[in-house]
């Protein structure tokens, strides 16, 4: 598929589903730009994530979120786009993911999350006295979400990066 004919591809889950590295590794394999969101917010803002959400809220920065996916929808650059795993949520925002490319959605379990992130402090909403518990409810709600914006949904579980990207690719 040549530049031309595609458009942005936008990697969708939970938060340690592997967006941001299978965002990586695929941007390499079809020669594109990766970009992450969390990433873009925190340089545009001067501060990480958690910060934000410490000093200014949830709220705060799910604005920051859908003022950007309204920049990134109006472009015309073809990327691969890795969205935070909670920007979905808002009904807006999976509009506004929609607009932006095709969307993949790394779907993945409680326990594969928890394994990957339950050492991560920088992760404001397992900042918890349960975490699995947490990720479970988290994820429950905001299955609904995903499978709505998706167009493509690929299981991560137990499965490598290039296996991920390999499926994707083969889906496109």
């Amino acid at each position: 598929m040549s530049q031309t004919q595609m458009k942005n591809i936008v990697l969708i889950g939970f938060m340690g589903c592997g967006k941001s590295t299978v965002g990586k590794v695929l941007a390499k394999r079809l020669q594109l730009p990766v970009e992450d969101t969390d990433k873009l917010i925190e340089a545009r803002e001067g501060r990480t994530i958690s910060d934000i959400f410490a000093k200014e809220g949830e709220g705060y920065f799910r604005d920051l979120e859908t003022g950007l996916l309204q920049e990134i929808s109006a472009e015309s650059k073809v990327r691969i786009l890795s969205v935070g795993g909670g920007t979905p949520v808002r009904l807006e925002n999976r509009k506004l993911i929609k607009q932006c490319g095709l969307v993949i959605y790394l779907r993945v379990c409680p326990e594969t999350v928890y394994e990957r992130v339950k050492h991560d402090t920088k992760r404001p909403l397992l900042q918890c006295d349960d975490p699995l518990g947490k990720i479970r409810e988290l994820m429950a709600s905001r299955e609904d979400a995903y499978n709505e914006c998706a167009d493509i949904i690929v299981d991560v579980d137990e499965k490598s990066v290039e296996m991920v990207v390999s499926e994707i690719i083969v889906r496109l």
